[in-house]
């Protein structure tokens, strides 16, 4: 199969997805209603009593609606992602990937085209939450020659979320698993990660295993490699956390999806 046809199946994918959420307005109210209100009511509350040291990445002493931004941006992507698993199983019991599944096209390269998808969806929502958090007075030091750092973090973090949504998709069999499966994933994944608290905070607190679990959280690598790029610093090793971690998911969900090895090998009972 040719580039040319490669190229324009994943365009088709991003075009579908693109056009279907434009088709639901509400579906972005949605998406930005959960961090606009984290942003504008506890972060507001807690601006007086949890300002943020002097650490790295930051240069002064930060407020802290302005820590928890990159947080919430991830929140953004995080939920999208999710979703994007929950949309998944849905179309491949009884949408247009119940079809595609089984069109001429490489598998890996229609999830690729799917995972692309979502990020793209991803980065839009989280582009529209970073304008609303302009509007209600938190700005980000978002400087020029940092945007190609800021892009690449946000990329990655949106792809590492979207390739775990399509590894779940996999062991998801029934729309009505999903809520359950969602709880044992996001909130763990969200709130033991350095989205809403500096892991200092939690060492100091004295909740080590949290500490622990969040210091392995491949959440919080995301966050924190964006926290940085944000403030132009070297992120050490989050970077290659991400990428290791999206590539990973990738891989077992196109396991998963292989007719031999995985979803598509089940039988429905004796020939």
């Amino acid at each position: 199969m040719s580039a040319r046809h490669l190229l324009q199946s994943l365009w088709a994918l991003v075009e579908r997805e693109l056009l279907k959420t434009g088709r639901q307005p509400g579906r972005l109210v949605a998406a930005l209603v959960r961090p606009v209100l984290w942003l504008a009511v506890f972060a507001a509350g807690f601006r007086s009593v949890l300002g943020m040291a002097i650490i790295e990445p930051y240069d002064s002493y930060v407020s802290y609606d302005l820590y928890i931004v990159p947080g919430l941006i991830g929140m953004v992507l995080l939920f999208n992602g999710m979703q994007s698993s929950l949309a998944m199983v849905y179309d491949r019991e009884m949408g247009v990937m119940r079809m595609l599944l089984a069109a001429p096209l490489p598998r890996p390269w229609l999830l690729f085209a799917k995972l692309v998808a979502t990020a793209v969806l991803s980065l839009l929502q989280a582009i529209a939450f970073v304008a609303v958090s302009a509007l209600l007075g938190t700005e980000l030091p978002l400087v020029a020659a940092r945007l190609p750092q800021v892009a690449a973090a946000s990329a990655s973090a949106a792809l590492m979320v979207g390739a775990l949504g399509l590894l779940l998709s996999v062991h998801i069999r029934q729309l009505e698993n999903f809520a359950g499966t969602m709880n044992f994933v996001i909130f763990p994944m969200y709130f033991l990660s350095t989205a809403l608290y500096p892991l200092w905070k939690l060492e100091e607190s004295g909740a080590r295993w949290v500490y622990e679990v969040a210091r392995f959280n491949p959440f919080t690598h995301a966050v924190e490699w964006l926290r940085f790029a944000l403030h132009g610093r070297d992120a050490g090793i989050a970077p290659w956390v991400v990428l290791a971690t999206a590539a990973l998911c990738f891989v077992l969900a196109c396991i998963g999806y292989d007719p031999q090895r995985g979803f598509g090998s089940r039988r429905t009972g004796p020939a």
